[in-house]
């Protein structure tokens, strides 16, 4: 009976631990459906687009950041620093030159006084890592062509959703338990592993140079401790999820969290000439 007990709890426990995977993966479903559709967009579609993932961020963070008690501004700040977010984000990508970049300080300098002063500088340092994310994904886009932008998120998800199922199935010690208690050292490993091997099916294959086998790894890490950073601002303000806009993966940042870190690390390295291209 005992026995029977225990094996009864260990299969409830197995339930709990895989209960949103439905969820999850229904809302995968969409999210694939419309990164495909803003992925093979071009010019002002692919502005508009990423401007509105760019706006979305912004509301999040600045709904995450804010002040608790809405009598000390203006209980639509969230809504208010997402529309200029998304201003600013397609400013960016559409006036000539480079000085647009620095736009970035209007949603800034707008969303400071309605940030809790403990907050201050991760809204100051989110903003700038949420709106030139957007802006590296346009760019190497454009630049460096589609397959490179495809290999980058390719890289991020391969990393993302490896590192979600063996971590779960083998868990084990956890890789930074302070600030991400979920994520485990199995499942980080995992998340190498396989931008390893993408970059090797990619060099096997003559459609990119050695320099992928760097590379990706690179990105892999880099999108994780994206993940980690947004983890780390959760906790600040000890939330679960960064909203509820998709059911099953919380917010978009939640969601673009690796995918900013990797394409900061992207737009990095084509800066400096080492993000490789792929297929050209």
């Amino acid at each position: 009976m005992t026995g029977d007990g225990h094996s009864a709890q260990k299969r409830a426990a197995g339930s709990v631990k895989w209960a949103d995977l439905g969820r999850r993966f229904g809302s995968a479903v969409v999210l694939v459906i419309l990164a495909t559709i803003l992925i093979l967009s071009s010019g002002l579609w692919l502005r508009f687009g990423i401007s509105i993932v760019a706006g979305l961020l912004m509301w999040e963070l600045a709904r995450l950041t804010g002040w608790r008690h809405p009598e000390y501004h203006s209980p639509r700040h969230p809504e208010l620093i997402g529309f200029l977010g998304g201003l600013t984000a397609l400013a960016m990508l559409t006036l000539p030159g480079d000085w647009p970049m620095a736009l970035v300080l209007v949603p800034v300098l707008a969303g400071l006084p309605g940030t809790n002063r403990h907050e201050r500088v991760a809204y100051v340092a989110f903003t700038i890592a949420m709106l030139v994310a957007p802006y590296a994904f346009v760019v190497i886009h454009e630049v460096m062509g589609l397959p490179t932008i495809l290999w980058i998120v390719g890289t991020v998800i391969l990393s993302d959703v490896l590192g979600y199922f063996v971590g779960r199935r083998l868990g084990g010690p956890r890789f930074w338990p302070a600030i991400s208690p979920k994520k485990t050292w199995s499942g980080t490993i995992a998340g190498w592993v396989g931008a390893v091997l993408l970059a090797l099916a990619l060099w096997a294959t003559g459609l990119a140079g050695w320099g992928v086998l760097i590379a990706g790894p690179l990105l892999a890490v880099a999108g994780q401790f994206g993940d980690i950073a947004e983890s780390w601002l959760k906790r600040r303000v000890d939330v679960k999820d960064s909203s509820n806009l998709i059911p099953g993966h919380g917010g978009v940042m939640d969601r673009f969290d690796a995918m900013s870190g990797a394409l900061l690390a992207a737009l990095i390295m084509m800066i400096a000439g080492l993000l490789p291209v792929i297929g050209g």
